[in-house]
């Protein structure tokens, strides 16, 4: 554990425009990775006829995943800057894989759009961005990756850099905030040291950019929300829950309640990295054990939360959503799957109560009939299953969710109110 502040940082971005490769040399240059790792890596991929892919190797270490050459889950891993100590949230690139984004995107405080020089916006570049926004991601640096393939062409770089404005701008992101860096994460041009490839290139590279980020101030005064990933039976301990600590603290002698299981418990041990912690935070992955709380009553997609102050269970709430991509309409009795902090809820759209105007977030109509691609509206959604979920005006950790059906993200959205069961 560092003493440093902490940062979630998501590397996000279209697949092959170099994700990987980048967070394998960033663990690299920073020593997070010796080199003969990164030697054995190179010599397997260029056994498997992939030379070149020894820092995506760094990251891909299921074996699938290898094979495969397309990153999968979501890798966490740990760097250290002059400033800060940075968890990477790896996020998939790879269409069936936009759900981890979604689960990952939602634990970064900030994050690294990549985008390849010799191919520019594309089609997961867009939808990596709306996501990032909707699901709270403040600053973003975007890495020009690839410029070696474009002989480190200027013009390309801006050409690159005004596309992704445009996108920005749609989004309503604050683009005059974001920092620009062109990069080549293969060779390594502007990563740890500024390159003399782009000679016509002044700002900061990259690792200076990830330090000058702003600190993110840790939501320690709000109470706990643990979202459970996984639930463990440990030799020695019993049943463990591990998950990230979204908001407030967690101390052993803690008592605690897991919703919407509707269960609970003291606290006896927290666990991070392997070792006993008496006291966990925000943004730390932890593993815990609660006495009398079993492998069968918990289950991921549950909140722990303090017993005298429980995660809220929606009977139904109000929500914000943004739809990005839907082949018809939609319309009131769709029941898409919804996807917030761990948990995946089937839940149905019961009234579509206004439609807003993207661009301004003003009300364009009162109770529309549908609504459609490209359409911002205000939703009151009926979950067909218990759904632990917060108003993201309170907690926004808890707040966001992203809607998926047919394989794709439908729409992305913030929570406003919650009706309690």
């Amino acid at each position: 554990m560092s003493d440093k502040p902490h940062q979630n940082l998501a590397i996000i971005g279209h697949v092959d425009h170099g994700k990987s490769t980048l967070v394998g040399r960033l663990l690299f240059e920073t020593g997070s990775v010796p080199e003969h790792v990164i030697e054995q890596h190179r010599e397997e991929a260029e056994e498997k006829g992939k030379g070149g892919f020894e820092f995506a190797y760094v990251m891909d270490n299921l074996a699938e995943e290898r094979e495969r050459g397309v990153t999968i889950d979501i890798a966490h891993q740990e760097f250290d800057t002059d400033e800060y100590y940075f968890t990477i949230v790896d996020c998939p690139g790879h269409r069936d894989f936009v759900k981890n984004m979604i689960t990952g995107a939602s634990q970064a405080d900030n994050a690294v759009l990549v985008v390849a020089a010799d191919d520019g916006v594309a089609p997961q570049t867009r939808e990596h961005v709306f996501l990032a926004r909707t699901l709270g991601i403040n600053e973003l640096i975007i890495a020009v990756n690839k410029m070696d393939v474009v002989d480190y062409s200027e013009d390309t770089y801006n050409e690159v850099k005004e596309e992704v404005q445009q996108l920005l701008k749609q989004v309503r992101f604050r683009s005059d905030d974001a920092t620009y860096i062109p990069i080549s994460a293969f060779e390594g041009d502007n990563i740890a040291e500024r390159s003399d490839n782009t000679d016509w290139y002044s700002g900061e590279i990259l690792l200076e950019a990830l330090n000058s980020l702003p600190e993110t101030e840790p939501p320690t005064d709000a109470p706990l929300r643990l979202p459970i990933q996984d639930v463990y039976t440990i030799s020695g301990i019993g049943t463990v829950p591990v998950g990230r600590i979204e908001t407030g603290t967690l101390n052993p002698g803690n008592n605690v309640s897991f919703q919407p299981s509707d269960v609970g418990g003291e606290v006896k041990t927290v666990e991070m990295h392997h070792e006993e912690v008496d006291s966990a935070g925000p943004g730390d992955n932890v593993g815990f054990n609660v006495r009398g709380v079993g492998k069968d009553d918990i289950r991921r997609g549950d909140v722990c939360g303090p017993a005298d102050d429980p995660p809220s269970v929606a009977e139904t709430f109000k929500a914000q959503i943004v739809v990005m991509q839907h082949p018809s309409v939609i319309t009131a009795g769709y029941t898409p799957v919804f996807h917030a902090h761990t948990a995946q809820v089937a839940c149905t759209i019961e009234s579509i109560d206004q439609k807003l105007d993207p661009a301004s977030g003003e009300v364009a109509e009162e109770n529309p009939d549908f609504i459609k691609s490209g359409d911002a509206a205000v939703v009151t959604v009926r979950p067909q299953k218990p759904l632990s979920i917060e108003p993201s005006g309170e907690i926004p950790e808890l707040g966001s969710f992203a809607v998926r059906d047919m394989g794709q993200t439908i729409a992305a959205g913030k929570v406003l109110e919650v009706n309690e069961r």
